[in-house]
């Protein structure tokens, strides 16, 4: 791309690239910002400046973002919805000064970040866990994922509607890709776009939901489904999506593009194309050209196409490291200190690549449950208890048992109507008998993460509650 962010802004400066609010304003706004980040990088002297953004006004957070980081300071991107439990985190990993906003009214705070470099961002990941971290991106990182995004799709100027959050990789990229391309961004809460009030974005743009997004606009029928017909594409991601829901998108003639990726690689890092999935593929699609990816089993040797292991991605734009957690501060996600995409990041998915090159998603090693000596990923059956029809959303989880070191347990919300007892006999004829879960528990909603990820540890502690930790 070989512009920096600040000569891109200095490029685009003026233009009329935001629907909804105001551009004219977020250009007086960023105007406004530019000098107070300077002078706040001036009086940090020796030490590299950081700076904290929790900001929940979306042109405000615009702003406040991109006019700290193209002055070179290292940005913190936090939810501003966090609470006490979060907060406490974030004190221990960058020492905040909530008591002394950079500027005032905005929700920028004067923050720590050891060993950090000039320009680096920090996004938030690891929120379905509870524990907070960051993986470190630079503008050149995110800037490799821009690129494969245009060239994957075979566009130039990239118009993004956009109802997901700004601090997280699949909203910000959103921007970036907007800024970097030349093209316009519709900027929305996703409650306001439920309600029917929609944006005058360009067709051929690109809509990022997760599945249970889809699955609200779908049952809402109406105008929506011309609407969402007319993108380019609906790139959805974020957790995996059903069987059932994915047919009726199909049928409704949506054009799907199913997504693989994570905050640590950019966004994403394999796609589906719409007219693949229009056309009854399933699967994540194939790398952008940007990725290499590649599938290793249990010894470390690559799998043939086919065989399921550990997926293994190289790109350039893999985060520089982590922050928080159980990581090493200034730790290297790729396994080295070189930020050059040389090195491959071990995911924690399990997934195969077929004869044409596909990725499938098989399932999360974190997430496996070994039941009676065999092990299970609960995304499958969470799968096939969607595609019974009978359920609109479920989660399986491992409960401790003497007698089978894990009994699975399946959570699901369900038609009223459908007697939860029968509910098994459903599954018979699409899982093996040691996939059947022991245990059922009907609840009204599941425990999400804002992404639409399931928060399998409250899961499991709501499990727990209601039945008690015997086998």
């Amino acid at each position: 791309m070989g512009q920096t962010l600040k000569a891109l802004l200095q490029t685009r400066w003026g233009d009329d690239w935001l629907i909804g609010p105001s551009s004219q304003e977020f250009w007086q706004r960023l105007d406004e910002l530019v000098p107070v980040f300077t002078a706040y990088k001036e009086s940090c002297g020796s030490h590299s400046p950081a700076v904290l953004i929790a900001e929940p006004d979306p042109l405000q957070f615009l702003a406040t973002c991109l006019a700290a980081w193209a002055e070179g300071c290292t940005v913190v991107l936090a939810n501003p919805c966090w609470g006490d439990r979060e907060r406490q985190q974030l004190q221990a990993l960058v020492n905040p000064k909530w008591d002394a906003p950079i500027s005032p009214g905005i929700k920028s705070y004067p923050c720590q970040v050891v060993e950090s470099q000039p320009g680096q961002i920090l996004i938030p990941t690891g929120g379905s866990s509870g524990q907070i971290k960051f993986a470190v991106h630079s503008w050149d990182t995110l800037s490799v994922s821009i690129e494969g995004f245009q060239t994957h799709f075979g566009v130039e100027a990239v118009q993004s509607y956009c109802v997901l959050p700004l601090f997280h990789v699949s909203g910000l990229m959103q921007v970036l890709r907007v800024l970097a391309s030349g093209g316009c961004l519709a900027l929305q809460p996703y409650s306001d776009l439920r309600e029917g009030k929609r944006a005058a974005l360009p067709n051929g743009g690109f809509l990022s939901l997760v599945p249970t997004q889809l699955q609200d606009l779908l049952a809402f029928g109406g105008e929506f489904i011309p609407w969402l017909q007319s993108f380019r594409a609906v790139l959805l991601g974020g957790a995996p999506a059903w069987r059932s829901l994915l047919d009726q998108a199909q049928v409704a003639q949506i054009p799907v593009a199913l997504t693989y990726g994570m905050t640590e690689t950019a966004a994403q890092v394999a796609t589906l194309l719409p007219e693949e999935f229009l056309a009854g593929q399933r699967s994540s699609g194939r790398p952008l050209p940007h990725v290499n990816l590649t599938i290793l089993n249990d010894q470390g040797q690559p799998q043939r196409s086919g065989q399921a292991g550990q997926v293994i991605i190289q790109a350039k734009s893999l985060a520089l490291g982590y922050r928080g957690s159980s990581s090493k501060k200034g730790s290297s996600v790729v396994g080295s200190a070189r930020p050059t995409g040389e090195e491959p990041f071990a995911t924690d998915d399990i997934g195969y690549l077929d004869d044409e090159g596909y990725l499938y998603i098989v399932g999360r090693s974190s997430t496996k449950i070994i039941t009676g000596g065999e092990n299970v990923f609960p995304e499958e059956i969470e799968a096939a208890l969607l595609a019974t029809d009978w359920v609109s959303d479920a989660c399986v989880v491992g409960l401790p048992c003497d007698r089978w070191g894990q009994k699975l347990c399946a959570l699901v919300v369900m038609d009223p109507l459908m007697p939860l007892k029968d509910l098994p006999e459903q599954l018979r004829s699409l899982l093996t008998a040691y996939k059947l879960p022991k245990q059922w528990i009907l609840v009204s909603s599941l425990p999400r993460t804002a992404q639409g990820k399931l928060s399998r540890p409250q899961a499991l502690a709501h499990a727990q509650k209601i039945l008690g930790m015997d086998c």
